[in-house]
Parts: structure tokens; sequence; C-alpha cells
């Protein structure tokens, strides 16, 4: 393993009869390392110049190779100090399920934090997203999911009172999980996902610099019987999150 004064030379043998290019043959391996743990946030790589002497390639072909590295969010290159693996980044697939189920699906140790949860009845826009009559007991509630000690998102839900999970639930599940616990089956949903800058409140609950790029989605989910059930606005950690999806040809 590479310690602060050593940095990490990947041992790979260049194919170059392959119809891979030579970048990709070294940019993969290290990404597989990162992605994998074997090489932990914080590690430092070798520099481009080292690396193409080493493997015997040019030095614009080990530039490029690190550059995809960036590029994924898998490490930084910072000026003075060198290559560098970058935190854990989560990549989440862009499917019906809760942040809590994917994150524990890949391996991710999580916890959550409730910073709200409120009863109240329904004012004009509270009723507005739920398709809900004006006065009806709803629950909003905050919540922030972190990822192997790192929080990586703020939930903002509403839901109606009748179907809520407690505050003690949420703390310890995931919403749709609870939801089906008491037969309330998330079944449909539609999402928007869009981007901005995080306030100063949000980047001090997400451990982020001021203004910092943040990914946004706001989803209305259905049940099988076609309520809406939920209401989210959740922020996301553009530096460390990313979604996942999969593409089909009509």
């Amino acid at each position: 393993m590479p310690d602060s004064t050593s940095p990490f030379a990947l041992d790979i043998t260049i194919d170059r009869e392959s119809k891979t290019p030579l970048h990709t043959q070294i940019s993969e391996p290290l990404a597989a390392l990162i992605l994998d743990g074997t090489l932990p946030a914080g590690s430092r790589l070798e520099d481009e110049l080292s690396m193409a002497k080493r493997l015997k390639v040019s030095r614009p072909t080990a530039r490029q190779a690190l550059q995809h590295l960036v590029d994924r969010g898998l490490v930084k290159r910072r000026r003075g100090v060198g290559t560098i693996v970058s935190p854990m980044h989560v990549h989440r697939p862009m499917q019906l399920t809760s942040l809590l189920s994917d994150l524990s699906a890949a391996g991710h140790t999580t916890s959550t934090s409730v910073l709200d949860f409120v009863e109240h009845e329904a004012d004009a826009e509270a009723a507005e997203h739920l398709e809900v009559e004006e006065g009806t007991a709803v629950v909003t509630c905050t919540r922030i999911r972190c990822a192997d000690g790192e929080p990586i998102a703020v939930l903002s839900n509403l839901m109606p009172a009748a179907i809520a999970p407690t505050r003690e639930e949420l703390e310890a599940g995931g919403l749709y999980d609870l939801l089906r616990a008491q037969d309330v089956i998330p079944t449909t949903a539609k999402q928007i996902i869009g981007a901005r800058n995080a306030t100063a409140r949000e980047a001090d609950l997400l451990h982020e610099r001021r203004r910092a790029a943040l990914m946004t989605a706001t989803r209305i989910t259905y049940d099988q019987s076609g309520r809406i059930i939920e209401y989210g606005q959740h922020i996301y950690r553009a530096s460390r999150y990313t979604f996942e999806t999969s593409l089909f040809s009509s």
C-alpha cells in the first residue's frame, strides 16, 4: 500500500498490440483499485513523468490516463502535492429505491440524522404537492444521510401524516422500506434532476465550501392506487455523488 512518502506505482504490462488504447490500459486498472478500496482516499499516485518512464509510454499518454481519473472524480491533481485519490464517491442507479438501501447494497456504512420532524396541517402549497385538501394532517421532515462517516445528502420530505413513519423509525431505516412495512408500496415516481450552488447552511451541513456545486432532485412518489405518498426535495454533494442510468434504443 502507498504511504504519504511513497506514491503508488501501478504494476501492469502494457499490451501494445491490443486494440485498447494505452491510456485506457493504465487508467482502468487504477480506477478499479480506487473503486474497490485498495487505494483509499488520500493515496498518492506517481506523477505522469515517472509513470511514462516506468511503463515506457509517452508523457501525453500517461497524462491522459490520469486525466481520465480526474474526469471521473476519482482523483484530484494538486500543484505541489501530486495526484491524490479523492474521498469516497457514491454512484447511485436511477431507480425507485431509497438512498439508504442503495448505499447499503453498495457496501457503504450508513447513518441518518433527523434535523426536524413536524406534524402540521397542510397549507395551500403542501396540499397542492400531495394533492390533498388544505388542513389535512401532513408531516415534513429533513434528514442528513451519511455514508462511511461522510454527509452525502440532505433529504427533505413531505408526507401524509396517516402513513408517515416516526422520527425514530426514520433515523433507523429507509423511507421506502418503512412505507412498505405498512403495505404502502412506492410504485411510480416523477423526478426532476437539477443543479445549483450550496447556501451557507447547506455547505455547512454537507461539509462543503460555500457555493459548492450540488445536485438536486425533486421527486413525487405514488403508490399502487395512484395516491401521492411522498413529495421530496433532496440535495446531494456533486463532489461525492452521481446518478447512473441505462439507456435503450427504441
